[in-house]
């Protein structure tokens, strides 16, 4: 059986923007990091956030 795992969000505790060390907040709906400061937006795959600024998408 296989379960899809879901990103846990106690993890915004722990995690930060890899660029400017700031908040980020979570975006469930396109699965999501983002970092207002940075106008950058992290993607989540399989549960786990890809913390990496060559994957993340430009925001507004």
């Amino acid at each position: 059986m296989t379960r899809n795992r879901g990103f846990d969000r106690h993890m915004l505790e722990a995690l930060v923007c890899p660029l400017t060390k700031g908040r980020l907040s979570y975006d469930a709906q396109r699965q999501e990091l983002v970092s207002m400061a940075a106008h950058l937006a992290f993607p989540i795959r399989n549960g786990i956030p890809i913390m990496l600024v060559d994957e993340a998408r430009e925001v507004d």
